[in-house]
């Protein structure tokens, strides 16, 4: 054999080795792709937005602690970079360390954090996975119609045919049997509602999407402008060492994820006389918080009269079918705005009635206090960024602001008549399996879970109740909690000068009041922000309970 057709056959043999090798692993990516779907669509959305936060926390948390801090003198504990990490995954901004502790590196691991911990990040991710269920529903449903036409003409045979296809089983009996046009007719419209409605949860993707990145980069590029015009601004940052990016695309981020975390240790203070930045903020809470179905049924609506299309007009008249919590039907979201305006008006007058010419605004004209009252208004729910001091403010006020942070984002008042036509999700409930109602019944009301989680919380920390009670008092503490369960981030913080027996070498920092907390209760705090996170898939709880 001579060399030259000896190394024809070697070429041809490693070709022909190579294809099975390549064969071999896109067969083994697809097996793995249908695993990973199949679990997706298997697991419930409770399920996987659990493992996804406590992922994504522990994940944070262990790139904080690779990454140096600011300063090398202080070096914050492994519970308070948990805490921290938590914190920005859930949107919650508790702090337990200063802001100005985490370098500029950490800095953007929280951004990250905050991004993807977003709602509408989530819901992002959950209207692709409900996108590849309908596809995949659309695709099976075809393949089946297409067996029908196929294997029952109108002249049937007495033959019995079964045909399995990608896991799909159809078993047809075509015998005696006679199949009218119509019945093709309806199989084909009810084929084309669900194209038509995978069409559209596609469509509402890219909206989503846009929605996310156009208000991200309008504000980023407003709080970047603002900085360079406005000399005032710009020397808070230059003297906090803090990069005029790093500082707009962290605030943006965590403006409109509803986190208000700022990479200054006064959050939002040091900024108190720059209406105009507070003004740029304003918008970006609303947009991505509360406001945020009426803005997007708006969005969708405008395009709608730009140009007609199928898919909008589906998106605006059957918002039940598409699954999607936050596309409300048309009144729902008109009343939601008025009611979040409404929310809004009476905390603003509350607090200019009570707090106008109180220590907390000293040092600001009439134009600066309006804007900042009503910053500090809109914050409430469920933001968190603030201006004034909270343990400054009236107790009155405290009271309204625990209310406003308990309430749920869409809270909004809804005529009787007609209520359940709006709530509905449009179809049929199925009976609940024997553990399934089990577990229902044994579920307690939110503010069950709340008066357990703060007992909890008084039982930890019932040694510094006794001997810090100024501090530690319950009403401190129950703001703490329920700001940690609407994921605020609002705090009374700590002031050494309220202590009754001065402890030597106390001094004040710029963090939260569960920064002084025993471990058992940043832990307990930890388990309160997680759940008040996912509080969306028991906000019907307590229902066996029947109170005469």
């Amino acid at each position: 054999m001579s060399s030259s057709s000896f190394g024809k056959e070697f070429v041809f043999l490693c070709s022909a080795a190579w294809l099975k090798l390549a064969c071999l692993c896109r067969s083994f990516c697809f097996l793995l792709s249908c695993y990973f779907r199949f679990l997706l669509l298997r697991f419930n959305s409770f399920c996987v937005q659990v493992f996804y936060f406590v992922f994504l926390s522990f994940l944070g948390f262990w790139v904080l602690k690779a990454l140096q801090p600011r300063t090398d003198s202080f070096r914050p504990r492994d519970l308070d970079l948990l805490f921290t990490s938590v914190s920005a995954t859930t949107v919650s901004s508790m702090s337990t360390v200063e802001m100005e502790v985490f370098s500029n590196s950490q800095l953007v691991v929280m951004t990250v954090l905050m991004f993807v911990g977003g709602e509408v990040f989530i819901s992002l991710a959950g209207l692709h996975l409900r996108k590849s269920k309908l596809r995949w529903r659309v695709n099976t449903e075809g393949k089946v119609a297409s067996m029908n036409s196929d294997l029952c003409p109108s002249n049937p045979t007495n033959d019995i045919v079964d045909h399995i296809e990608l896991g799909v089983v159809a078993k047809i009996d075509c015998l005696n049997s006679q199949v009218e046009p119509q019945s093709y007719r309806r199989q084909d419209e009810s084929l084309d509602l669900d194209y038509l409605k995978c069409c559209s949860v596609r469509f509402l993707c890219y909206v989503v999407l846009a929605y996310l990145l156009v208000i991200h980069v309008l504000g980023v590029a407003a709080v970047s402008l603002y900085m360079t015009l406005v000399s005032s601004a710009r020397d808070v940052l230059k003297k906090k060492g803090l990069k005029m990016m790093t500082f707009s695309v962290f605030t943006i981020v965590s403006t409109f994820a509803s986190c208000g975390f700022v990479p200054t240790n006064e959050n939002m203070m040091v900024f108190s006389k720059n209406s105009g930045l507070l003004l740029i903020l304003i918008p970006q809470v609303l947009l991505g918080n509360t406001l945020f179905p009426s803005s997007l049924r708006f969005a969708l609506w405008l395009m709608g009269r730009f140009g007609e299309k199928d898919e909008i007009r589906y998106l605006l008249s059957r918002t039940s079918e598409v699954g999607y919590k936050h596309l409300l039907p048309s009144l729902y979201s008109s009343l939601l705005v008025v009611m979040v305006l409404g929310f809004i008006g009476v905390q603003f007058i509350m607090f200019c009635s009570m707090q106008w010419h109180s220590e907390s605004l000293n040092g600001l004209c009439t134009y600066e206090k309006i804007v900042g009252v009503l910053f500090q208004c809109v914050n409430t729910r469920h933001t968190g960024e603030t201006i004034v001091d909270l343990s400054t403010v009236a107790p009155a006020i405290l009271v309204l602001f625990v209310v406003m942070m308990y309430l749920p984002p869409y809270t909004s008042f809804l005529p009787a008549k007609g209520r359940e036509g709006l709530l509905g999700n449009g179809e049929r409930r199925k009976p609940k399996q024997g553990y399934k109602l089990l577990l229902e019944n044994l579920k307690f009301s939110q503010l069950s879970y709340l008066a357990i989680f703060i007992i909890m919380v008084c039982i930890t920390e019932r040694d510094k109740m006794k001997e810090d009670p100024l501090n530690f008092n319950v009403l401190n503490i129950v703001v703490e909690v329920i700001s940690a369960y609407g994921n605020v981030g609002f705090s009374m913080g700590y002031s050494c000068e309220r202590q009754l027996r001065p402890i030597e070498g106390c001094d004040d920092k710029w963090y939260g009041f569960s920064g002084k907390w025993s471990d058992q209760g940043k832990i307990i705090l930890i388990v309160v922000m997680i759940f008040g996170r996912l509080k969306k898939f028991n906000m019907k709880g307590g229902r066996a309970w029947i109170l005469l």
